[in-house]
């Protein structure tokens, strides 16, 4: 019991090796530093070398079948013969600059965790023995692609060095390194280098609070999970006809009445202001932006249960537990609409950091078309007075997307692709997120008790087995920002429910979202995310078991 507890501390952090020592520095700026060496083997002195040891000759073969449980799949990755190296007991954590210090303090603070030892950290350029972990900020590429989140890992039997050109590729990277650590002590590291860097510049999940509502702690466990796959957004879908989640200054009620029900009549719940900059927060040491999302005009029973002058139908609208969709809109004629959006969106962008306000805008099945474009004619524009961009769901392609807006694609059988592909064609960018691929609400195959089967069941080869730029025709190539996984929420009760919908599909999307089409195989795929499991079962997560 004891070797299992200690296992799983080991498992949940993403840099999880017993006593490393770890080392981060700035090339650029290094007055002192290791050995040079050149990571290509040709001696070159300007180099850092791996580990903080020389390093002369580097894998240049196949990895080791028993480190080759990568997800997603890197550009490059390449293993050889050769002792391996097993991290010791004497632990540091060296940041060379203050530039440095953050991703320092997160790997200090996960391997504490894991560990229980002390882990200083020290600002100091200065190189000491025992440095086996490196992590170097690099600006010159020299081999590794380009890119922010671009990074280059290796590892030999002197220890192993990960090098980017700012802390996010750093932290890319530790997840690479993570996923190489085995589960079974002794933790030995077979020699490696890998070179990798993400296909596409946006790789999200979006969470659905709204049907069911997540504590600020359960959203911290599930950002680790997104942390660990290397996605960097995370989709809040805040508010909907079953709940409104987000505290807003002056809009009491949004929260007295708004936030009291969910999916099925339970509690509800929602965020203050410092919940959700700490959940940002949280979010943000992993190198992930949250988007935040108020659906609008359709799904906002909530919101006019608790502000009945939103809606102008003259009906009576309470408080809703079902899910059913399209039936409630906001009152497009209404001042008072506009007024009770700026004061929303407002508030929203004082307390958001990134860069994106999500307004929804599907399934208004109440409105016509010409007061759809007549509510998006004012929404988008409050959204730019708040200083952000606009991010919609795909039906805005018909409803005069401002420059600049971002549509996000959930349908189902390439309904809607000619009119999102010719909004594409005008300029805007695409997030996919095609509801019979990605989105992880759909049930693994008939018969199971979680999920639902509007766009079908959704097993696990069906969310890998499709190809993001050729999924909607005419949709230019490089018109597509991005892949985007949804989780849903109408049959979710639980955190473990969550993750038996989640995993192993988060995986699937992750790699549609990082790597290149040609590295990407299902059969490859299916026996490197299969070696996760054991992970995952040490983490505690309850996943699905549809790899083996």
């Amino acid at each position: 019991m004891l070797r299992r507890r200690a296992l799983a501390f080991f498992l949940t952090v993403p840099i999880a090796a017993a006593g490393a020592a770890v080392w981060i520095t700035d090339a650029a700026s290094s007055s002192g530093g290791p050995p040079k060496a050149d990571p290509k083997g040709t001696g070159d002195p300007g180099r850092p070398a791996a580990g903080g040891a020389e390093a002369r000759v580097l894998p240049s073969g196949p990895l080791a079948a028993d480190a080759r449980g990568l997800v997603p799949i890197p550009v490059e990755a390449l293993g050889g013969p050769g002792r391996p190296w097993t991290p010791g007991r004497d632990t540091r954590v060296r940041a060379a600059t203050e530039a440095a210090r953050a991703v320092a303090e997160s790997v200090a603070a996960e391997l504490r965790a894991a560990t229980g030892l002390p882990l200083p950290v020290l600002v100091d350029a200065r190189s000491g023995t025992g440095a086996d972990l490196a992590l170097v900020l690099d600006p010159d590429p020299a081999g590794r692609p380009d890119g922010d989140e671009a990074y280059e890992l290796i590892v030999t039997e002197h220890g192993a060095t990960i090098r980017a050109g700012v802390p996010v590729g750093l932290y890319r990277g530790a997840q690479t390194l993570r996923q190489l650590v085995p589960v079974e002590p002794p933790f030995e590291l077979r020699p490696a280098v890998v070179r990798d860097a993400p296909r596409y510049p946006y790789r999200g999940i979006m969470i659905d609070l709204a049907r069911h509502f997540y504590p600020p702690a359960e959203m911290r466990r599930l950002i680790d999970h997104l942390a660990a796959y290397k996605f960097n957004h995370l989709h809040l879908h805040l508010t909907d006809d079953q709940g409104w989640r987000i505290a807003i200054e002056g809009r009491p009620e949004l929260t007295g009445i708004g936030a009291s029900t969910q999916v099925g009549g339970g509690p509800g719940g929602f965020w203050t202001a410092a919940d959700y900059r700490a959940v940002i927060d949280y979010a943000g040491e992993r190198f992930i932006t949250v988007v935040p999302e108020i659906d609008m005009p359709g799904h906002t029973n909530a919101a006019i249960v608790a502000y009945p002058e939103l809606a102008c139908d003259g009906k009576q609208y309470t408080p809703y537990t079902g899910t059913r969709v399209g039936f409630s809109s906001l009152c497009v004629d209404g001042e008072a609409t506009y007024t009770f959006l700026d004061e929303v969106l407002g508030r929203l962008a004082e307390l958001t950091p990134g860069p994106y306000l999500h307004i929804g805008g599907d399934e208004t099945h109440t409105l016509k078309p010409a007061q759809y474009r007549a509510f998006m004619a004012r929404a988008q524009p409050l959204v730019a007075k708040h200083g952000k961009q606009t991010m919609a769901w795909h039906q805005l392609a018909s409803g005069d997307p401002l420059p600049g807006a971002i549509l996000e694609y959930w349908g189902a059988a390439r309904q809607d692709a000619a009119e999102v592909a010719a909004a594409a064609r005008a300029g805007h960018k695409v997030v996919l997120a095609p509801a019979d691929h990605a989105y992880l609400d759909m049930k693994y195959s008939a018969g199971e008790r979680l999920g639902v089967t509007w766009a079908g069941t959704v097993d696990v080869r069906q969310s890998y087995d499709w190809e993001p730029s050729t999924h909607l025709p005419g949709l230019p190539a490089d018109a597509v920002l991005g892949v985007e996984g949804a989780l849903w929420g109408e049959t979710i009760k639980t955190i473990a429910d969550a993750e038996y919908l989640l995993f192993p599909r988060i995986a699937s999307v992750a790699e549609a979202a990082w790597s290149r089409p040609e590295r990407r195989d299902w059969a490859d795929f299916r026996t490197r995310a299969a070696a996760h499991e054991a992970r995952w079962d040490a983490q505690g997560i309850n996943h699905a078991d549809r790899l083996t």
